[in-house]
């Protein structure tokens, strides 16, 4: 995966002050053409993150959230699928927000998100996010009628408002053990209508479709300039956005599992190191288990 850490640099945005999304191109795929070669690499990076995920947790010290967003068919639930499949599952939690239930309209716009938090030790996985809320709400602002929100407080800064709350809530999460890295799954308007007429096509993805989804199609450049400026305001050094290209899954895949396994190794994960005294205990275990003991 070393190259390929390398290529992923070109896709990460720390600094989002000059971000344009025209200059990600969805179909790119830096030189890489041999799809097979690029599912042997995707299978070494898996068991290479499934390998620092037990760190992760033996070490408790840190957690790692990773948070996906994207336009439907991107392929969000497949990259997911994917790259985390070989991940213990007592050490991951995935959570998909859909649109908000009631009790979530009571309550500010963070809070459904902040009580799945992962615990130290642990990844987990927002499949959308927080982030809803400066894109579709923003697309949508008619919705912001049914967050119940004070009438004074709904001015023309509230977006500017929200993604203050994000950064604070990041860097938050940041300076105490919390590593954040948000992918946005950067597929062409094209690439998404072929993938909308397979669903229809194939009766097995029926389930998958919606009426709503060709709908939201019709807001497309309303979408892209929502995701530009959340880009522009939400990039940072310790919440770093990946515009990953996502035409082709078997690339989008490869970036974002070399993009997990790159951030773990950089936490200097370590197993625990036993005291004294607990090595002289597992020497005493040893002793028993291997000459037995008589009761007595």
């Amino acid at each position: 995966m070393s190259h390929i850490s390398d290529v992923i640099r070109h896709f990460r945005v720390v600094k989002g002050q000059d971000f344009q999304l025209k200059h990600f191109n969805p179909a790119d795929t830096r030189g890489f053409k041999d799809r097979d070669a690029a599912a042997e690499l995707l299978q070494e990076g898996v068991k290479k993150l499934a390998g620092l995920q037990d760190r992760l947790y033996a070490d408790g010290r840190w957690s790692l959230l990773l948070i996906f967003q994207a336009m439907d068919a991107a392929g969000k639930d497949g990259t997911i699928k994917h790259v985390m499949s070989g991940v213990n599952p007592q050490g991951c939690q995935v959570f998909s927000f859909k649109s908000p239930s009631t009790e979530e309209l009571s309550h500010d716009f963070l809070w459904r998100t902040n009580r799945c938090l992962p615990e130290r030790g642990r990844i987990g996985i927002f499949n959308r996010s927080y982030y809803e809320e400066v894109l579709v709400v923003r697309v949508h602002p008619e919705y912001v009628t049914h967050q119940k929100m004070p009438e004074p407080l709904v001015t023309k800064h509230l977006w500017d408002q929200r993604y203050e709350s994000i950064n604070d809530l990041e860097r938050h999460l940041s300076r105490n053990g919390t590593v954040v890295r948000k992918f946005f799954l950067n597929i062409s308007k094209a690439e998404q209508k072929r993938r909308f007429l397979k669903r229809i096509d194939d009766p097995n993805h029926h389930w998958k479709f919606s009426s709503a989804d060709t709908t939201e199609r019709e807001y497309w450049a309303d979408y892209m300039d929502a995701y530009q400026k959340m880009i522009r305001a939400t990039a940072s050094d310790c919440a770093p956005w990946y515009v990953v290209p996502a035409d082709h899954k078997w690339f989008s895949r490869l970036v974002v599992a070399a993009a997990i396994t790159e951030t773990l190794e950089s936490l200097d994960l370590k197993y625990p190191t036993l005291t004294k005294t607990q090595q002289q205990e597992l020497q005493k275990a040893r002793r028993i288990l291997e000459n037995g003991k008589k009761r007595q």
